[in-house]
């Protein structure tokens, strides 16, 4: 875990990876998805408590399901796009702290305490999204990540009956590159950071 990796690598998950609005088709199958999956997972979260919990939505009756949840400036590159992901977190997490953290009782961490509960939920679970998409981008998908959305909407659509609450949205597919803006600016090193 020493070694940088490659100039290729980096472009594909930084330098040259943009945010998509328009897609060229192709879909992204089952397979595909769990592939990513399987990537995204392996990111750290604070005692491996892993709240993230993703719906992909791919077919045309799951998409109408979601349309009346978008706001208007989204519609239209959503059911476009082959599919989007809704990434979520599982307020009830800690019920799988037993298996995912054995070292400890990190269960009781969290017994009583609604606070942190959504907290550590909605922060790793966050994490877990961003790993989401440096993951389908590593295994050759673009991204257009969102908000935007009804959240009460999408929970009651696509987590009803569960613990589970929804945070953003993530179309992916094979993005139009002749249909991108030009890149907007980034803050340098000392307009953000700090050395201390």
């Amino acid at each position: 875990m020493s070694s940088i990796i490659d100039e290729r690598a980096l472009d594909v998950l930084f330098r040259q990876a943009r945010t998509h609005n328009d897609w060229i088709g192709g879909a992204v199958g089952e397979d595909l998805l769990r592939a990513v999956w399987d990537l995204a997972r392996m990111g750290p979260t604070s005692a491996n408590c892993s709240p993230a919990r993703i719906v992909f939505v791919v077919s045309p009756e799951a998409k109408q399901k979601l349309k009346p949840c978008l706001i208007e400036g989204n519609v239209d590159k959503t059911m476009a796009a082959p599919a989007t992901a809704v990434i979520g977190h599982d307020l009830a997490f800690p019920d799988r702290l037993p298996e995912l953290f054995p070292h400890t009782d990190a269960r009781a961490w969290f017994a009583g305490n609604p606070s942190l509960v959504e907290t550590t939920a909605f922060r790793n679970g966050t994490l877990q999204g961003a790993y989401f998409i440096l993951a389908a981008r590593a295994m050759g998908l673009d991204c257009g990540p969102m908000s935007g959305f009804d959240n009460a909407k999408v929970d009651e659509a696509f987590f009803a009956g569960t613990a589970i609450r929804s945070n953003f949205l993530c179309n992916i597919g094979y993005g139009d590159p002749e249909k991108l803006h030009p890149r907007s600016p980034r803050l340098a090193f000392d307009e953000a950071c700090k050395v201390v």
